[in-house]
């Protein structure tokens, strides 16, 4: 057992060091050798959980989408949403995600002569969210949550493209500190020309949300053995507690807004 946490832990040190150094060289610069000394493990160590620099990459790729369960919500569409601030915090705060969005943007030079020095992953991670995006809009179409024109694909491949654009527009402005706002500004302006409109007040779209979602996620990881409904329960009141943002309306007074109920007046704004 101790032995198999050691390769564990072994494996997220190369990882990790991957995607630093992915993220400050690029794909096509970065070397096997400045990886094993980032990580600081031998280089049989390093081939024992990754046959080449393209396994490592696809290994920091694979490490971002693995963000674990979220709390379930109410609607589909505030579980997309969900994404977009969850994506967006990831991108401020973890390594591996910045990593694998530089693989998706890297451009590879068309005068290669190997594909060593190429970039095999250009598009890659925004595809496979664009994918998580349309199977969420499936699922709100389903339940009755879009405008009768909404066409699930079309739509996440407008959300992907949006996203993109402001994610490299804040990283070039200021380092992505001002990304949550960007991404809540987009929410704003998109979701009322794909959601019917009682939707609307439903969605909570504040500065904090991702951190209370990571909350309430690592409570339910450590909680497993507590029944599904009580665990939900606590994690949807820790979550009510945490917020100090606002819901849907920009002018709105701080507060939680539940499906069905009339959206609330005052002042404030959670951009």
């Amino acid at each position: 057992m101790a032995r198999q946490a050691r390769a564990i832990q072994t494996r997220k040190s190369i990882l990790l060091a991957a995607a630093e150094v992915f993220d400050e060289r690029g794909y096509s610069t970065a070397t096997i050798t400045e990886i094993i000394a980032r990580a600081g493990v031998t280089k049989g160590a390093l081939y024992f959980h990754f046959t080449s620099k393209e396994d490592l990459a696809l290994g920091v790729i694979a490490a971002q989408l693995e963000l674990g369960p979220l709390p379930p919500q109410r609607t589909k569409l505030q579980e997309l949403a969900d994404q977009g601030l969850l994506f967006a915090h990831q991108l401020q705060h973890d390594p591996l995600t910045r990593a694998s969005v530089g693989l998706a943007m890297d451009q590879w030079s068309e005068s290669a002569e190997s594909a060593e020095s190429s970039n095999p992953f250009h598009g890659r991670p925004f595809q496979s969210w664009a994918d998580r995006l349309t199977g969420l809009l499936v699922e709100a179409r389903g339940r009755g949550e879009l405008l009768p024109h909404v066409d699930p694909a079309e739509t996440a491949e407008l959300l992907s493209g949006s996203f993109t654009g402001i994610q490299w527009t804040s990283q070039v402005l200021c380092q992505r500190r001002d990304l949550t706002r960007r991404v809540i500004s987009m929410f704003r302006h998109l979701l009322p020309t794909i959601a019917m409109p009682q939707i609307l007040p439903t969605l909570e779209l504040t500065p904090d949300r991702a951190v209370s979602l990571l909350a309430s996620r690592d409570a339910a990881l450590e909680g497993e053995d507590a029944p599904a409904d009580e665990e939900y329960d606590a994690a949807a009141e820790g979550a009510s507690a945490s917020e100090a943002g606002t819901a849907w309306e920009p002018d709105t007074a701080p507060t939680r807004v539940r499906e069905g109920s009339a959206a609330p007046e005052g002042e404030g704004s959670a951009a």
